[in-house]
């Protein structure tokens, strides 16, 4: 810019923080910020958050940080997540120069001898709780997964100084009720609370906490913290009336807690229930007092019934949002119940409930109009004529997923094409009746369907894929299994959808190179491929392919017995965008390991 600055004497500092504000990647702020050391400062004070994983120092890093991006209000830390060095390719590896690299040191053994062992990754103690406190006093979200170092010493700190703090996710921390009350004491402000796995928690702690910030406490989630009974939930039906949202995952909870919440919550609009200890009792109560209720989940209940579904339909007529799973006793009486009743139903997930069928589903096409998404996982009872009712009445679905269904077949795809115009995402996995007929009715109608994702359904082949590349725009394509899909099929969709982004074509054993070629040269936009099982391809045609495809970021290439480590290799050196190659070990040169150790996955085999 030296000699051509048009832009900064111009632009004052708070338009050009704006526009970083808009920017819709890190990848895009970062490159902004080298622009010149006045846009590296503005892009530093315009960020509002930072994410930081395991390795490395994360109280040093934090510490770091806090000086850097001091405008920071959202702050992630998640210990599952080990950030590695990035490796330039084609330049030697410096050891030991970043403190983020896992160092190895040599310990003497009781034979005399050297051994190398590797120091364990260092974990978020107090002390970076504490540089959190005090680097980002102006801190509203706060998330530590699974951060077990930290202790009620650090939470104590955090909520002393970070008093405008209003999000707090604690997933698998081991907290205690201290740091939990002190929360409460300093954050009245907090709305959102995750306390699952927090195994360190009791009732007290619930309950303190409940007091404190019951006037603007609006989520709760609670899940296998064994001393947390109704007790605790007795504290939050009394105290947090404006309570909007509750998850419960517990076998200590029972009906009294339950109802509780139902009664003291008139503004619940979110409950997800996974208690095996509750019964309709309960949910009667839900019924009856959450009539602003929008979205219900129910977990492996075995012991309510179609009377709970009733109440609900009858009481909750703003709901939009229902998951059923593995609820043995429910039928079709309830599902009709709740399509009946819930006519704003946009969303259901019915996932291995026995019990229902044909006419429930019927039901729910008759009645609501507005359903947007619909999933049938393991529904061995529901037929093609209740997808008829679904095509024929809700006009606006646009996702349909279908996963071990073995009733429904052509008939039922070709109804949802014909009568759902708007569908622009279908997932079916191993429905062995639904054909070619299904899916060219899709493609031929379906001409704003841009996810498709056929798996295992051995009677789809190439001319349903034809069928969709001429009349869709699809960016992402799964046909995993589907062995009659061939060559022919695959440069069809190719030539047929540019703007494909994702393609999995695993398990196809008549896929070859040519198919990789035309991807190479009518896919630019590819970002990941999965060839896992294709036996037919060859180094020569992954080659072409990422040669062509500059954009690719993964690439799944395991048991393809033709694909050797030159093609490997290949890979590695040609996309500059690689992030992840899954293969077999032994395929990896020792080169290709020192070039990109980083991003190489290997199978999982010795077990």
């Amino acid at each position: 810019m030296k000699g051509h600055d048009c832009i900064n004497p111009a632009l004052p500092d708070e338009l050009i923080m704006e526009i970083f504000r808009r920017l819709d990647s890190k990848a895009s702020r970062d490159a902004s910020s080298v622009v010149c050391r006045r846009w590296l400062r503005l892009e530093r004070l315009s960020r509002d958050t930072i994410r930081i994983g395991a390795s490395g120092s994360p109280d040093a890093n934090i510490k770091l940080l806090a000086k850097q991006f001091v405008s920071v209000r959202n702050v992630y830390v998640d210990e599952r997540i080990s950030i590695s060095i990035p490796v330039q390719l084609g330049k030697r590896r410096l050891v030991n120069r970043s403190k983020n690299i896992c160092l190895k040191h040599q310990y003497r053994s009781g034979k005399g001898e050297y051994e190398d062992r590797e120091l364990e990754p260092y974990c978020l103690s107090d002390v970076g709780l504490n540089a959190i406190a005090e680097g980002f006093i102006n801190l509203e979200k706060l998330s530590l997964i699974w951060c077990s170092n930290v202790t009620n010493v650090g939470l104590m700190s955090i909520a002393e100084k970070c008093r405008s703090l209003k999000s707090l996710d604690l997933q698998g921390c081991y907290i205690g009720d201290l740091g939990l009350a002190a929360v409460g004491g300093c954050c009245k402000q907090l709305e959102d609370l995750n306390l699952r796995f927090c195994e360190g928690l009791t009732d007290s702690g619930v309950r303190d906490l409940a007091v404190a910030c019951g006037n603007s406490l609006k989520s709760i989630g609670i899940a296998a913290c064994a001393r947390i009974t109704d007790i605790g939930l007795e504290a939050v039906g009394s105290y947090c009336r404006y309570l909007e949202a509750l998850s419960l995952d517990s076998e200590f909870i029972h009906n009294r807690g339950v109802l509780s919440v139902a009664k003291g919550c008139p503004s619940l609009k979110v409950l997800k229930l996974q208690c095996i200890n509750v019964t309709d009792e309960a949910l009667l109560a839900v019924g009856t007092f959450c009539s602003s209720l929008e979205m219900l989940a129910l977990y492996s209940f075995q012991r309510f019934t179609d009377q709970s579904l009733c109440a609900i339909g009858k009481g909750c007529k703003k709901l939009k949002n229902l998951t059923l799973s593995d609820c043995y006793f429910l039928s079709d009486k309830g599902l009709e119940a709740i399509a009946t009743g819930c006519s704003e139903l946009a969303h259901l997930e019915v996932n291995g409930c026995h019990n229902i069928g044909t006419f429930g589903l019927e039901s729910v096409g008759k009645s609501c109009m507005h359903l947007s998404e619909l999933a049938l996982l393991y529904c061995q009872r529901i037929g093609n004529y209740a997808l008829s009712e679904v095509g024929k009445g809700c006009k606006y679905l646009q996702a349909l997923h279908l996963v071990d269904c073995s009733n429904i077949g052509d008939d039922a795809i070709c109804s949802i094409a014909s009568g759902c115009r708007n569908l622009k995402r279908l997932h079916i996995r191993r429905c062995y009746e639904v054909g070619d007929k299904g899916i060219v009715a899709i493609g031929e109608k379906c001409k704003f369907l841009t996810d498709l994702s056929i798996r295992f359904c051995d009677r789809v082949g190439d001319k349903a894929l034809i069928a969709v590349g001429q009349g869709c725009s699809l960016q992402h394509l799964n046909v995993s299994g589907c062995q009659l899909i061939t060559d022919d099929g695959i440069i069809a969709m190719a030539r047929g959808c540019p703007q494909l982004s994702f393609l999995d074509i695993s398990v196809l054993q008549c896929i070859g190179d040519m198919a990789l070629v035309e991807l190479g040269e009518s896919c630019p936009s590819l970002k990941d491929i999965v060839l896992s099982h294709c036996r037919q391809v060859t180094d020569a045609g992954l080659s072409h392919l990422v040669k062509k495809c500059t954009m690719l970021e993964s690439c799944h290439i395991v048991y393809c017995p033709n694909i050797t480590s030159a093609g490997v290799a290949t890979v590695i050196s040609s996309c500059a965008s690689i992030k992840k190659v899954l293969v077999e070990k032994w395929k990896v040169s020792e080169r290709t390991k020192r070039r990109a150790g980083a991003i190489i996955s290997y199978l999982c085999v010795d077990l």
